[in-house]
């Protein structure tokens, strides 16, 4: 049996002006290191065990296929 996990990662972003959340993960990573923001990444705040299903779903939510894992037969 297959193990699947969700793993969420926490960035806080201190700036002048309300942040763009529209921004990709490289331009914020640009931002808190080079530009004009500060920043502070909690590596992983929390890590939650999932059954396959409840993956499948995830990965729909995320503009993901369920195919990624190979979970389409779930759905």
């Amino acid at each position: 049996m297959r193990t699947f996990y969700r793993n969420v990662i926490q960035v806080e972003i201190l700036s002048e002006e309300v942040y763009d959340p529209e921004k990709d993960l490289d331009e914020i990573y640009r931002d808190i290191t080079d530009g004009e923001c500060s920043g502070d990444v909690t590596v992983i705040t929390s890590n939650q065990p999932l059954t396959a299903r409840t993956c499948a779903e995830l990965l729909i939510e995320q503009g993901s296929d369920p195919g990624f894992f190979g979970l389409e037969a779930l759905l």
